[in-house]
């Protein structure tokens, strides 16, 4: 090759016969044209490299990164932050560019043409993977990305029904059931419940654990103590309060994500409620935020960190060609113990 490059410029042509496509294929892919598959596109960027193509009249220029798009609802959780520091953690050993974005209105998430036209921008930025973290709907912007051959790994999936999706989560459902454990070891029997929405699969599996490790332990739960909401402060503290005022209060609490352990913690708070002396409360995630609650949270560790790394090991991966092992990948849950739970005897 570098014998020929000494005799003559490589052509259009040449890039075009290397990569089996046509000139017009090339011609798109170098004028950065959105109308061409990834894979394609790919290779005929490869190809134009490896040939040691310099057009005379564009200012084309071989690549040197790869870029990736992490796409949110929402910035302002720590449970999101700690996901987004794994991918940016990962994306720069890697070498590869980060863009973060704020998902499309649900307007494009459920139109197939939007959908198509919103994918194609973020090929015209350059991305070759798309990571989707806790997004509703998000199945016709997936099915877009599919069809012109960008992956998509989405991290906590809302539908784990899907069999299209790659995912990346923990095992909820065992985290569920070990906070739970936790608390029934204790001698708690009157153990309430406040998750998240009933469309979030984890939210689903979390209390699946629940119900899984109460009826285990031969304890029947009270409908009255069972709540779902959505992940916040401000869910946690509402439901924290109505549960903390009934005739029968719970002697303890299993919050489905931290923000929802601190709205409770808050409600007791409020109400003159000793934490863990008459309320005993665990948390899901086990964000750095458990470390300053008052009393310090018992929270259920989820790898955050670790999933956005294999979240971006996972869609670099496959915008190489390769499938993945698993199309639904699950890291190990563990519990935290703090000084949030005690003996019910103390309550």
């Amino acid at each position: 090759m570098a014998g020929r490059a000494a005799r003559e410029r490589v052509t259009l042509a040449d890039v075009a016969q290397a990569a089996g496509v046509t000139k017009g294929t090339v011609s798109k892919v170098l004028n950065g044209r959105s109308d061409v598959a990834a894979d394609t596109r790919a290779r005929v960027l490869a190809t134009a490299t490896e040939l040691g193509y310099r057009p005379t009249t564009s200012q084309w220029e071989p690549p040197r990164t790869r870029t990736l798009a992490a796409v949110i609802d929402v910035l302002d959780s720590p449970y999101i932050s700690n996901v987004l520091q794994g991918i940016l953690d990962a994306a720069t050993a890697s070498h590869t560019n980060l863009l973060v974005r704020l998902a499309p209105d649900r307007a494009v998430r459920a139109t197939r043409a939007a959908a198509r036209a919103w994918v194609a921008e973020q090929q015209e930025a350059g991305v070759v993977g798309i990571i989707g973290l806790t997004l509703g709907e998000p199945t016709a912007v997936l099915r877009a990305a599919t069809e012109v051959g960008v992956p998509f790994v989405m991290v906590d999936p809302v539908d784990l029904d899907d069999p299209t999706v790659v995912s990346i989560g923990s095992t909820n459902w065992a985290g569920g059931r070990t906070a739970t454990e936790h608390l029934l070891a204790l001698g708690h029997r009157r153990i309430g419940w406040i998750g998240g929405p009933q469309t979030s699969a984890a939210a689903r599996e979390r209390l699946h654990g629940y119900r899984a490790a109460m009826g285990s332990a031969g304890v029947e739960p009270d409908p009255a103590l069972v709540r779902g909401d959505w992940f916040s402060v401000e869910s946690g503290l509402a439901h924290g309060r109505e549960l903390l005022t009934l005739p029968h209060p719970p002697t303890a609490i299993v919050a489905g994500d931290d923000e929802i352990a601190v709205g409770v913690l808050e409600a007791a708070r409020q109400l003159g409620v000793a934490v863990p002396a008459q309320l005993s409360v665990v948390g899901f995630d086990d964000t750095p935020q458990a470390m300053w609650t008052t009393p310090r949270l018992t929270s259920v560790h989820q790898p955050l960190a670790g999933m956005g790394r294999m979240a971006v090991e996972t869609v670099l991966a496959m915008a190489a060609g390769v499938e993945p092992a698993s199309r639904h990948v699950e890291l190990a849950t563990s519990l935290t113990v703090r000084d949030s739970t005690g003996p019910v005897g103390e309550a």
